[in-house]
């Protein structure tokens, strides 16, 4: 499910829907080879198993969904795109996208204004604000991720039925002028969701909450509490926090031989999503397209053979921004706010 419900025993980091990221995709913006689109999907609108919550009608008016981007192969991020929502008046919100250079915990806690007053979408129409060669969109949409879950759940017995066929989330697109990525074409991406607490000492700390890169990496490669862990990491300490466990699964799920075990998990880490301006989107090699299997791709390398569970891509998709279909469902009320939402201080 890439990486829906990426907490513990396929629940909600924090048990939060709006907490969640489904999946991030890069790619050139279509026409026009100056500039990239980052899409970071959150909170699912449908469970799939267990049954569980479903998506509240907006954003986490606490959090701060975040692009992370490593522009010098360091794993570290030396720019970050943040959005911050406002809290719902009568049911609506407007978004904020703000910018930062350098090592910093969160971009909307101190950095750069770049777009404001963007209204969070909830129905089919998808309203977007544009300055300075940045565009942004964030609402609910038809989930582009596809997948027979319910036959790779049954032993990889497939039906060719495609499990988020009708899911929504909330995505958050972005379109970047690529000068403002940096002068190098190669990127390490990734996506963040931190929420504010507040320590004993009255600070105000921002706790990483869900990270995604690569798809699929949480769900397949880390199990029970190590979730946790892994969702708070960063891609530079992946490799010396993480290598065994991964290994750990290729070897005794995936049947590899210990040392080609510990070799593809090197490879398949720090958990960046590796993109290269100057080529097409195309997983595992630069980025990844909204028709990218991500799931068969994911499969082959987790069982070590070719695996296809005969889903293809979805054909809601949209030639142009915001490129991802109108959503199936109307917005359902949220839910009572979780203990780890009441937990945290806007």
């Amino acid at each position: 499910m890439s990486n829906h419900f990426s907490g513990p025993d396929l629940r909600f980091p924090g048990d939060d829907a709006r907490l969640d990221i489904t999946d991030l995709y890069a790619f050139p913006k279509p026409g026009q080879a100056d500039a990239t689109v980052l899409v970071m999907d959150v909170c699912p609108s449908v469970s799939i198993n267990p049954p569980g919550p479903t998506s509240a009608d907006g954003l986490a008016a606490e959090a701060a969904y975040e692009f992370r981007i490593d522009t010098d192969g360091d794993a570290v991020a030396n720019i970050v795109y943040g959005v911050r929502c406002s809290a719902p008046v009568d049911g609506q919100q407007t978004a904020t996208l703000y910018r930062a250079e350098g090592d910093v915990v969160t971009a909307t806690a101190g950095g750069e204004v770049i777009l404001s007053d963007v209204p969070v979408a909830l129905g089919a129409d998808a309203p977007s604000v544009e300055a300075g060669g940045h565009r942004l969109f964030v609402g609910r949409r038809s989930d582009p991720f596809f997948a027979d879950v319910t036959g790779a759940l049954n032993g990889l017995q497939f039906t060719g039925a495609d499990s988020l066929a009708d899911v929504d989330v909330y995505a958050i697109v972005l379109e970047v002028p690529n000068a403002a990525l940096g002068p190098r074409s190669h990127l390490g991406i990734w996506a963040t969701v931190r929420t504010p607490v507040q320590a004993d000492t009255g600070q105000i700390d921002w706790v990483q909450i869900d990270r995604a890169g690569r798809p699929e990496m949480v769900n397949f490669y880390c199990q029970g509490e190590d979730k946790i862990a892994y969702n708070a990491g960063e891609p530079a300490h992946d490799r010396t926090r993480f290598l065994d466990g991964f290994a750990h699964a290729l070897e005794h799920m995936g049947h590899y031989p210990p040392h080609e075990a510990r070799t593809v998990a090197a490879g398949l880490l720090p958990d960046m999503l590796p993109y290269d301006v100057t080529r097409p989107a195309a997983l595992p090699e630069s980025g990844r397209a909204l028709t990218d299997d991500a799931f068969d791709q994911a499969l082959s390398v987790y069982v070590q053979r070719p695996i296809s569970d005969g889903v293809g891509p979805h054909t809601d998709l949209l030639a142009d921004f915001p490129y991802l279909g109108p959503p199936h469902h109307p917005p359902r009320r949220a839910a009572t706010p979780s203990a780890a939402a009441q937990a945290t201080v806007g």
